[in-house]
């Protein structure tokens, strides 16, 4: 049901908003040893952490030294140059879903809360261009979108460091016969965001961004389909959409819309909005479902007073964040004892990270337009209640949890130390400078030991259901970091290390 936005000053329950604080409150009587967060210096790692997921040849001022040069002959098997961009995770292989996806985060981050990032802005654009330098890359060929680079099955099979690689680096593309439009959208998103990153430090650089932005857009719209159909073998189980590609197109048309201002977008949007349905996919968002993205991300320009005809996406924005409260009968989110947003399958600090940066800009786009959202029964979701919700979940990951346990690699006191991370948790080039092949990295897979080798910033997949978790690497879903996990994450630390 569409919910209607009330000014800041309307009435509300003050003794229910009081129980909600309390709700959200109340798992911190369960943590140990909690304290304030140097929440800058989290941002610092958090960026430092793409640095050590970088592919292809590292500039002088890498600062995660125990890196090296890797996967220099990217592409070749095509005839292109595919050198650089990211490892999602804790492989060897470049899925561009979902690095266009952190792509697309890192540019928001900046976007939205960059104003707060201090000293640390010029490394989150360095981040940010690391990505697009690939992007364009992937995109140059006309009607061809190159989205991916290494063989999952081959690589899977072997635990070896990125500077060691010989493993298939099978090159796989879109093109006119072989549709993306799922990946295809999600890269125009990630270009246009990204162009507007650009617009003042780098006005040429962002105008190739914004057009082949335009270009990849109109390729995804006009040859549709699903990656995984054309690509099943290599991006399933891995990277399959299972979402389907509509709403990467409204995702990708958003932001053109964002960027460009130019009225076909928003006539693309209204024409198309009804393929972005709610019901159950209203409170999902990551490198598979944009729908409570695309919902927030339109919303500000109809509570900004700029854009009543998008009233549809900012009533679906409300149902999301009334969704997410807790403690209020229709919350449609799970929660874990210790208080952590928890969706079951892999990874679950990806929502936690994504979610929680679309609580914290719709907290400041209600916050700008003096709004707040009644969420029934007396409940108004107002923009400090959100901002505290965010907050939380940032404090959970940063240690103020049931286990005292920092999620972020190097931050705080206790962290995990075994995480599933092949150059992590393989010697360095520097203090094994001989090869280690396919087979021989498994002694080191196995071992109890910690991993020699800190990725600093590293956001893990995180603990289970009942906040427990096993610093192990066989335990992948729990113990792998993943690009998509912290990129939304700067845009979070940035805000809350100016505003505590």
């Amino acid at each position: 049901m569409a919910r209607r936005v009330s000014s800041a000053s309307s009435a509300s329950s003050p003794v229910l908003c009081v129980v909600l604080l309390l709700t959200l409150l109340r798992p911190l009587q369960q943590v140990t040893a909690a304290a304030a967060h140097n929440y800058f210096d989290a941002l610092h790692k958090s960026i430092l952490f793409f640095e050590g997921q970088r592919s292809g040849k590292l500039p002088p001022d890498q600062r995660l030294r125990w890196r090296r040069d890797s996967a220099l002959q990217d592409g070749s098997a095509a005839g292109v140059d595919l050198t650089g961009g990211y490892y999602d995770a804790g492989d060897n292989v470049k899925f561009g879903f979902p690095m266009a996806f952190t792509t697309t985060m890192l540019a928001w981050s900046v976007i939205d809360f960059g104003r707060t990032m201090g000293p640390e802005l010029r490394n989150a654009v360095k981040a940010v261009k690391w990505a697009t330098d690939y992007l364009l890359k992937a995109t140059a060929v006309d009607g061809v979108v190159y989205v991916q680079v290494g063989d999952p099955h081959s690589d899977h099979n072997c635990w070896e460091r990125p500077e060691d690689m010989d493993t298939l680096r099978t090159v796989y593309r879109i093109d006119r016969t072989h549709p993306g439009s799922d990946v295809a959208g999600e890269t125009a998103a990630a270009l246009a965001a990204a162009s507007i990153v650009f617009r003042s430090r780098d006005p040429p650089y962002s105008r190739l961004l914004l057009q082949r932005a335009i270009s990849v857009f109109e390729f995804a719209d006009k040859y549709r389909g699903a990656y995984s159909s054309s690509l099943s073998g290599a991006v399933c189980p891995y990277y399959c959409d299972v979402n389907g590609f509509q709403d990467e197109l409204l995702w990708g048309a958003a932001w053109l819309h964002k960027a460009s201002l130019r009225r076909e977008y928003r006539e693309y949007i209204m024409r198309n909005e009804i393929a972005l349905h709610a019901g159950d996919t209203i409170n999902e968002f990551g490198w598979d479902n944009k729908h409570a993205g695309i919902n927030v991300l339109i919303s500000k320009e109809v509570l900004m007073g700029r854009a009543d005809y998008f009233m549809s996406f900012k009533n679906n924005a409300e149902d999301f964040i009334c969704a997410v409260l807790p403690g209020i009968p229709n919350t449609q989110v799970q929660y874990s004892p210790g208080g952590l947003i928890f969706k079951a399958g892999g990874s679950n600090m990806q929502h936690v990270t994504s979610l929680s940066f679309l609580i914290l800009a719709y907290s400041n786009y209600l916050s700008h337009s003096n709004k707040v959202v009644p969420c029934g029964g007396g409940v108004s979701a107002t923009p400090a209640l959100l901002r505290h919700l965010a907050k939380r979940q940032v404090d959970y990951i940063l240690g103020d949890n049931p286990l005292g346990m920092s999620y972020m690699v190097g931050y705080g006191r206790r962290y995990p130390t075994r995480i599933h991370h092949r150059a992590s948790s393989l010697p360095s080039v520097q203090a094994h400078p001989a090869r280690i092949g396919c087979k021989a990295g498994t002694i080191y897979y196995v071992s109890p030991e910690p991993n020699p080798n800190l990725l600093v910033g590293a956001v893990v997949g995180g603990p289970n259901v009942t906040d427990a978790f096993p610093d192990s690497r066989p335990y992948f879903q729990e113990t792998e970091p993943t690009t998509y996990i912290n990129a939304p994450l700067l845009g979070l630390l940035a805000y809350f290390s100016a505003h505590g």
